[in-house]
């Protein structure tokens, strides 16, 4: 099934450093990967909580797990996947 896998949002805590353009760097490198959001959702003293979208074909959470917590951090949830045979875009989402 990781074959269809398009899209991912993941909540992860992270330690401050490295940031967030860092991340997505690393992340953006990374096999089957062809676009990445990340949005701060908290700070705190030590830790920032994010949102990271991924999408692009045939992902699977294993390695992008992986590779955030070679970063520090943690992936909290998966809280959202999209899974289609066609592109995203081709694929209407409702959303209610």
């Amino acid at each position: 099934m990781a074959q269809f896998i398009k899209m991912m949002t993941l909540d992860v805590l992270k330690p401050q450093e490295p940031g967030v353009d860092t991340y997505a760097e690393e992340i953006a490198g990374m096999k089957h990967i062809d676009t990445i959001k990340i949005k701060l959702m908290e700070i705190d003293t030590k830790t920032e909580t994010v949102k990271i979208i991924v999408e692009g074909s045939g992902l699977n959470l294993e390695p992008i797990e992986n590779k955030i917590k070679e970063l520090g951090g943690t992936v909290h949830s998966v809280d959202e996947v999209i899974a289609s045979e066609k592109d995203i875009e081709d694929t209407p989402i409702n959303y209610e």
